[in-house]
């Protein structure tokens, strides 16, 4: 009785992760705040020999007429202070900026970010302005820097405000997850696959089905929740990216194992040719997701040069809930496969019958 109740608590301390994963990703997911963040600036394009004022529109920023902000617009090491930050309420401030020559003469476009230290923290904006660099004679004005910039540490507990993404970035812990965990149940399935054509083992095959019809089903799950990701940032539920098409077609061709399967009568066949036909489509997944998507432009975080799942896509506080979402989801997926497969067993056996 002893070792039952051993053997039992070990068959069964993964569920428990996803009895509290789960809720603890939804809730987290959703109630921690976005940072602040500016979701407009104008002008967009600036030229040397100018003063100039950008207009910034923020989110969730606290702006203060008392607080001691500061600003910088920089290129590489390069950057440069604003001369004054004018305060107009707490959404919206003006920097004013004294623009002589950028230093690399040879440039004649810069791509500038804008540098913000608030009380609550550093903003960030790339590529939030275009600077025209022509020669200019400007004297007495503050001029292009390499000393470090310092910012006051962020004060709050909340995410990262990311422009174009913005709220939407809390997909981040369902629509990754969801592709993470298909990816390693069709993994999961071709093990079952070789042991069946290896050992000719029933439960295998059966094993492998489940794990399949589950992948397929997390599969269409993470392409609906990046459609909808993508008609917010990208505009479109489907603009025809690379990495859009590229999981479509990796799905269709998971959708053909079954076909496959309900088209051969003779059950030994079945198993033998489904078992080759699911090593053949996890050996395509492979290329389909992670590497012909690499080769091409892309909108995709991850491909084409766009990076994904580094520093400037998550934080620390996103590590917190990112992490334990990918772990929920790869249990919740083998453990809807371990139901699937009694599924499939009881209703075999009453067949039989």
């Amino acid at each position: 009785m002893a070792r039952l109740k051993e053997n039992w608590k070990l068959n069964v301390w993964w569920k428990w992760l996803v009895i509290i994963f789960i809720p603890y990703v939804i809730l987290m997911g959703f109630l921690i705040p976005l940072g602040q963040g500016i979701v407009k600036i104008s002008p967009y394009n600036i030229k040397t020999g100018q003063s100039t004022s950008l207009t910034i529109e923020g989110y969730n920023t606290q702006f203060d007429p008392g607080d001691d902000i500061k600003a910088w617009i920089k290129h590489d090491d390069w950057h440069l202070q604003a001369s004054a930050v004018e305060i107009i309420n707490q959404q919206e401030a003006v920097l004013h900026f004294e623009v002589p020559p950028f230093i690399d003469n040879t440039l004649t476009n810069v791509d500038l970010a804008l540098v913000m230290d608030t009380r609550q923290g550093p903003i960030v904006l790339p590529s939030a302005v275009n600077l025209n660099n022509a020669p200019a004679e400007m004297n007495g004005v503050i001029a292009w820097s390499k000393d470090k910039i310092s910012v006051r540490p962020e004060s709050n507990f909340n995410y990262p405000f990311r422009n174009i993404l913005g709220e939407t970035i809390r997909n981040t812990y369902f629509h990754v997850p969801l592709w993470f965990a298909m990816t390693v149940l069709f993994m999961l399935s071709v093990y079952y696959s070789i042991r069946h054509l290896r050992f000719k083992h029933q439960e295998d095959d059966l094993w492998a089905q489940s794990l399949v019809s589950i992948g397929i089903l997390f599969g269409i799950l993470g392409t609906i929740t990046g459609s909808l990701w993508a008609r917010s940032t990208w505009g479109s539920y489907w603009s025809f990216d690379v990495k859009q098409n590229m999981a479509a077609i990796s799905l269709l061709i998971y959708g053909g194992y079954f076909l496959l399967r309900n088209s051969i009568n003779d059950p030994d066949s079945k198993s033998r040719v489904g078992s080759i036909y699911n090593i053949f489509a996890f050996a395509l997944l492979i290329p389909l997701i992670f590497i012909i998507p690499r080769r091409f432009d892309s909108l995709h975080p991850g491909n084409g040069g766009n990076p994904a799942l580094g520093t400037q896509d998550l934080d620390n506080t996103m590590r917190m809930v990112f992490y334990p979402a990918v772990i929920a989801y790869i249990f919740l997926g083998y453990w809807l496969s371990q139901l699937r497969y009694r599924i499939i067993l009881i209703s075999n056996k009453l067949s039989d019958i």
